[in-house]
């Protein structure tokens, strides 16, 4: 090893691993909240839920749509800094939002402001620092990260859904308000941007580099780069792929779970809580999957996440008309699912164009995530309108699921022999 090359017992890259991962599941609880805010503001303001899901639509849309101008932040002014006024432009929107009073300003502080400010902490972010920090291990650090957002809701969505129906929304609001603030001072103070910093390598390698600058305009390099990937196939079928799985998960089934159990009398606590038991099973299965897209064809583990997934949500209106073991059994299958194709998707992104551009490649394919999820998220909330039930959705997205695990194996063999050959 080089002399110049600090020998670190615990490799500083798993402090900013962890430090992530609570970033982003802090992010993620926050940004999955208007599910368990739906019902309140029905009651108080008189808004309907077409209304509001449009408001969650608006956010998540713009959630995806700053990933790969995020991408271009992060390389230009580092993690750090990004991630600070991130987190202080999030803090600032949910103290506002006990004060409002009308639908407008709802869609200002969460479709517009939270929007872009959870936006600039999403799964870019985490590709962003499994890219520059580690060598080795990247498939798990990936899976590792995407993990957290499903278990920030593991954590929040039962605490702040009992805050909410014990003693008001707004105490809830508070109570994310004093997460972030304290999350801001842990990254402000033991936050990294790369190895170099801390006089490291990236772990699994051995040579010492310095960080290369970035180089472009952040705003008109994301736009090139996706000039140059719209030339690619395996870009359209990824793309392709992640816009069906946004429409079947946090617009779907993030938004309008609870809503839906509330339709069959099942309580706002309780249907968090199934929520909460989703992102337990999905910390294992989407960590899980970044281990197995590290060793195995990403295209046929992306063809069996989105067909398990599409059975699922077909057999997801039985469950709610069925019985609590139904819905519980449904529960733990489609965690495990929830967010296992980030990983073998960034795998296939990055063997096929390059860890440089990967950050900014996946950032768009992530905006096809969140467009699905947009649509998903107002689009069930007008159907619930105008039928009294959300079958039709939840069928719906069970089939288009088994459509896009058709559309994963048809990513071409040379792109997955690549990935093979540089692994």
């Amino acid at each position: 090893m080089d002399s110049s090359v600090k020998t670190l017992r615990l490799h500083y890259g798993w402090v900013v691993v962890l430090i992530t991962f609570v970033t982003l599941l802090v992010s993620a609880g926050i940004r999955s909240m208007p599910s368990i805010l739906m019902l309140p503001f029905e009651k108080e303001f008189g808004w309907n839920r077409g209304g509001i899901s449009g408001v969650i639509s608006i956010g998540i849309f713009l959630y995806g749509l700053v990933g790969p101008f995020s991408a271009a932040l992060l390389a230009k002014f580092g993690i750090r800094r990004i991630m600070v006024i991130s987190l202080a432009v999030l803090a600032l929107s949910l103290s506002i939002t006990p004060l409002m009073k009308y639908l407008w300003q709802f869609q200002i502080l969460w479709g517009l402001i939270a929007g872009l400010g959870t936006g600039m902490m999403a799964n870019v972010l985490g590709v962003t620092v499994s890219n520059q920090w580690f060598v080795k291990q990247r498939g798990l650090v990936v899976g590792l990260l995407t993990a957290s957002a499903a278990t920030g809701q593991l954590l929040f969505l039962p605490m702040l859904a009992k805050i909410t129906v014990d003693i008001g929304w707004r105490y809830a609001i508070y109570t994310a308000v004093g997460a972030i603030v304290i999350l801001l001072v842990f990254v402000a103070i033991w936050m990294r941007n790369h190895p170099y910093d801390v006089g490291a390598a990236a772990y699994g390698s051995e040579e010492l580099v310095k960080p290369t600058p970035f180089q472009g305009n952040i705003f008109l390099t994301p736009l090139l780069t996706l000039r140059s990937a719209l030339n690619n196939k395996t870009f359209w079928l990824l793309a392709g792929t992640f816009f069906f799985c946004g429409f079947s998960t946090n617009g779907l089934i993030g938004t309008h779970l609870i809503p839906a159990c509330g339709d069959y009398g099942i309580p706002e606590v309780m249907a968090a809580g199934l929520l909460a038991l989703m992102g337990l099973f999905d910390l294992i299965g989407t960590t899980a999957s970044g281990w197995l897209s590290d060793r195995y064809d990403s295209r046929w583990l992306l063809f069996w996440y989105y067909g398990l997934r599409g059975l699922s949500l077909l057999f997801l209106p039985y469950a709610l008309d069925t019985s609590p073991t139904a819905l519980l059994i449904f529960s733990i299958f489609y965690g495990l699912d929830w967010i296992a194709t980030v990983p073998p998707t960034v795998k296939l992104a990055s063997k096929e164009f390059g860890k440089e551009k990967a950050g900014m490649v996946f950032g768009w394919v992530v905006v096809a995530h969140q467009l699905g999820a947009s649509t998903a998220a107002y689009g069930a909330g007008v159907m619930r309108e105008w039928l009294g039930t959300y079958t039709i959705p939840f069928i719906g997205a069970g089939f288009v699921c088994l459509f896009a695990a058709l559309m994963a194996i048809r990513i071409s063999k040379a792109s997955n022999s690549l990935q093979q050959a540089q692994a």
